[in-house]
């Protein structure tokens, strides 16, 4: 944590006063933020946190007025350096964006142009805002993807979007976003398609610039040990409010609200392995109610008969520390009494991992060569080896994790197995599921796979069709490899699907592009469960989660391993979901993989020195007091 101290000036080079943005929707009037306040010093990383769809990314597009055709601000001013920028033409607020205020977007797929080169695309930024044109601006582009951890750059920047990865490509945002140094960076979760090692890289690049530019940081994430990392002052969103602002190290020593506990007490780690995440009952209430009292009581722990008739405000409780809470107030119990109170117990598994189980999944020296294909004919001119002889096993009712940098070829192991590549790449190698061997099955074989063996993919916004409602995603599946249902059954099954993943039962008319990063995830994860499959390899299932969601799914894959024997090949590149759900773990770099074991044994004593160093780039956080 860094605890670290900020120089105040006379005004705070952003200042964000009762903002109050509304957005007109088929349910009603939608109050998006209501009366939100945020003050950012120079030099200073202030972090916004919060479940999804609570308003943190509705803060960013305010501050940056990209709200969408149905939103517009009904109260408030946003000061940069003393400037109104709700008040500027558009002509006049183009020019602040880029050299004044950037903004890293959650969803890299979504932001970059799929048709220009990456580039193209830093350059333009380059020329736009600051003197550099042509060789110039484009061997600064160079420096920058350097700078953001992009390997070979002098190749990747003619790469079009769809040629790198998903951590990639949040990599070239984050150069597009810092390419005219501006004043103020908006990051909205910059770090979360990324794996620790160029995680630590790009945050120790922002804390560099930070000093070296004054520049301030809101820093919107789920990620709490990233905030404890980098954060000086830390603002807990809850429906559209903030519930809770303090300093980094007093919020995360002294959390006060119940919310706030919850989420610290949900963050997965390898103490609380065979015990169920402590997770929020429900979600967050949709933001075109009217609201009368506390907007977390139907949630809270400590709910108290007063809770849901009384609105509480967003009150000082000790120095620098605010909270939006009756128990705080002069005529409820101390805080001592709170946080005793916050402590429900939890009960352990009922169930372990089947010992000796058979494996569901063999692989033996896996190869996936992609063909490089140059000139007017377009022949091959040789291969990228991506995976390059790879062997492990999944047990059924286990849990195996792929983790290692970004482009090491955890993704396209995924996909290779379960028959995604077979016309893009030269695959070689045996990979038996159930016995039967992946490769050869056609028509009905590999129908019925596709029933045992099912994806979670990284990016939920490319694997949902965007013209197609939730019922007719979630029930596509079913309908293809699961024919014995009835219609009736199948929206049986879907609606409660939706209630296991933290999804609300109107979600299931609307289309993907109304939710949030976070919400799309679960919409993905329940579309993988539809088909009840014995194994699924699950990509980033959690990246784009919050931390009580991220806990419910965690608990929900256990629930089903537990109960139906389901097994996983788990992709990802956070450690303490590794240190909680995988049974066994493999480190993957270059292709190939390079130590492999028990999780607890290769976590806790690794051999390899990549190994070693992916473990001490991982951002940890204290338990609260």
């Amino acid at each position: 944590m860094t605890g670290a101290s900020v120089d105040s000036l006379a005004a705070p080079l952003l200042r964000a006063s009762d903002l109050r943005v509304a957005l007109d929707s088929e349910a009603g009037l939608v109050r998006a933020l209501d009366g939100i306040d945020i003050a950012i010093e120079r030099g200073q990383t202030f972090a916004l946190v919060g479940e999804s769809g609570c308003g943190k990314s509705m803060t960013a597009l305010t501050l940056m007025r990209l709200l969408p055709d149905n939103g517009f601000v009904t109260q408030g001013s946003v000061l940069l350096a003393g400037e109104d920028l709700l008040l500027l033409s558009e002509a006049r607020m183009r020019e602040r964006r880029g050299a004044r205020i950037g903004i890293i977007f959650q969803d890299p797929s979504a932001s970059l142009n799929p048709v220009l080169r990456i580039g193209a695309q830093i350059v333009e930024v380059i020329e736009t805002h600051t003197p550099l044109r042509g060789a110039s601006a484009r061997n600064k582009a160079l420096e920058w993807l350097r700078l953001v951890g992009i390997p070979e750059p002098q190749l990747r920047i003619d790469s079009y979007p769809f040629q790198i990865s998903g951590g990639q490509k949040q990599r070239v945002m984050i150069a597009i976003a810092l390419a005219a140094e501006p004043d103020l960076l908006i990051a909205d979760e910059p770090t979360t398609a990324l794996d620790v090692t160029i995680q630590a890289q790009i945050l120790d690049l922002l804390k560099d610039l930070q000093g070296r530019l004054g520049m301030g940081l809101l820093l919107i994430t789920h990620d709490l040990g990233v905030v404890a990392r980098m954060a000086h002052r830390v603002a807990l969103m809850y429906a559209g409010q903030i519930v809770e602002e303090a300093e980094a190290a007093e919020f995360f020593a002294r959390p006060l609200h119940p919310y706030a506990r919850e989420l610290l007490r949900a963050l997965p780690d390898g103490a609380a392995r065979e015990l169920p995440l402590a997770t929020i009952a429900g979600s967050v209430p949709p933001l075109y109610t009217e609201f009368v009292g506390c907007r977390f009581a139907e949630r809270c722990p400590r709910v108290m008969p007063q809770c849901p008739s009384r609105a509480p405000l967003l009150e000082e409780y000790s120095g620098t520390h605010a909270v939006r809470c009756l128990l705080y107030s002069a005529e409820s119990r101390g805080a001592s009494d709170v946080v005793q109170a916050l402590r429900p117990a939890r009960s352990p598994r009922l169930a372990a991992s089947p010992a000796g189980a058979s494996p569901i999944l063999e692989v033996t020296d896996l190869k996936v060569y992609f063909p490089v294909r140059r000139g007017l004919l377009r022949r091959v001119t040789g291969y990228v080896k991506a995976v390059d002889g790879v062997s492990f096993s999944v047990q059924q009712g286990h849990t195996l994790a792929l983790v290692g940098e970004s482009g090491c070829g955890k993704t396209t192991i995924g996909k290779a197995l379960v028959q995604l590549l077979r016309r893009q790449a030269l695959i070689d190698g045996q990979a038996l599921l159930a016995g039967q061997e992946l490769g050869s099955m056609q028509g009905e074989g590999l129908r019925h796979a596709r029933r045992t063996i099912q994806i979670i993919f990284q990016d939920p916004f490319a694997s949902l069709n965007p013209r197609m409602r939730v019922m007719d995603l979630l029930e596509e599946g079913m309908v293809a490899l699961r024919p014995e249902f009835s219609r009736v059954e199948r929206r049986e099954r879907i609606v409660r699907l939706l209630d296991r993943v933290g999804m609300r039962g109107d979600a299931l008319d609307r289309y993907p592009h109304e939710f949030s990063g976070g919400q799309r995830q679960r919409l993905a994860i329940a579309r993988a469960l539809a088909v009840d499959p014995r194994l699924i390899v699950c990509d980033e299932p959690t990246s784009a989660l919050d931390v009580s969601v991220q806990a419910q799914i965690l608990n929900l894959l256990r629930e089903l391993q537990d109960e139906l024997g389901v097994a996983y090949l788990f992709i990802t590149h956070n450690i303490g979901v590794v240190e909680y759900l995988a049974d066994e773990l493999a480190v993957m770099r270059a292709g190939r993989i390079v130590e492999a074991g028990p999780a607890p044994a290769v976590l806790g004593q690794p051999r390899h020195e990549y190994t070693r160093r992916l473990l001490a780039a991982v951002p940890r956080l204290a338990a609260p007091a």
